[in-house]
């Protein structure tokens, strides 16, 4: 097992922990200023990583890919969701719009929090604290830019076919039907490393590009 590819993994996983949350506090937060108090009555209202974790998503799928990355001794973008956030649609002023904008929050928050990382970084090593100029800190920006555009593929229980199920204007009985499979697609998508790897790769170049707008010229491992 190679020690420091776990170390870096078990960083990262705790990380995702956090991202999970503040991921699903933003659709929770979305929902209630767009009329809809179903979030917070069940108390999701909130960046307490408890409430929304999901045992599989958020512990298990994740945790396994730190470990089987460390036996591989090579690193792998962690993926996984945390506990679905619950809305009901027919609070919101503008049914179909709402909804998509309800998704889209939570990779937009993921994206939110790569820039004032990178901000708080930049900052930081201005002042002089050298801790703040790290490459594993960058990694961490990289993981969240991935979830960012992990979230947004369109396959259940993703936000992505949320967003598309609203743009095709999709049945909610259709929709419930296709995301009684929601397992089986993530697990072809784990076995389909091109997918998750064009992602990834993606990713690092959005995070490179972000990077150099806070004055960094490196290329990510």
């Amino acid at each position: 097992m190679d020690q420091h590819v776990l170390i870096e993994g078990l960083i990262d996983f705790l990380a995702f922990i956090a991202f999970v949350a503040l991921h699903e506090f933003a659709h929770a937060w979305m929902a209630v200023r767009l009329g809809d108090d179903t979030p917070r009555m069940q108390g999701r209202l909130t960046i307490d990583p408890i409430a929304h974790i999901d045992l599989v998503g958020t512990i298990l799928l994740p945790l396994g890919l730190v470990v089987f990355s460390a036996f591989g001794g090579s690193t792998m973008s962690l993926c996984g969701w945390g506990k679905p956030v619950q809305v009901n649609p027919n609070n919101f002023g503008v049914r179909r719009r709402d909804d998509m904008l309800v998704a889209f929050a939570g990779p937009f928050m993921n994206l939110l929090i790569a820039f004032v990382m990178l901000g708080m970084m930049r900052g930081g090593i201005f002042l002089g604290i050298k801790a703040l100029d790290d490459i594993t800190l960058l990694n961490v920006v990289r993981l969240s830019v991935f979830l960012c555009f992990f979230n947004l593929l369109p396959i259940p229980p993703l936000d992505g076919a949320h967003i598309l199920r609203n743009f095709l204007n999709i049945s909610d009985e259709v929709y419930a039907q296709i995301s009684n499979y929601s397992f089986l697609f993530i697990i072809i998508l784990l076995r389909v490393p091109e997918i998750a790897g064009a992602v990834g790769l993606f990713s690092s170049k959005v995070t490179i590009l972000l990077a150099r707008g806070f004055g960094w010229h490196l290329v990510l491992s």
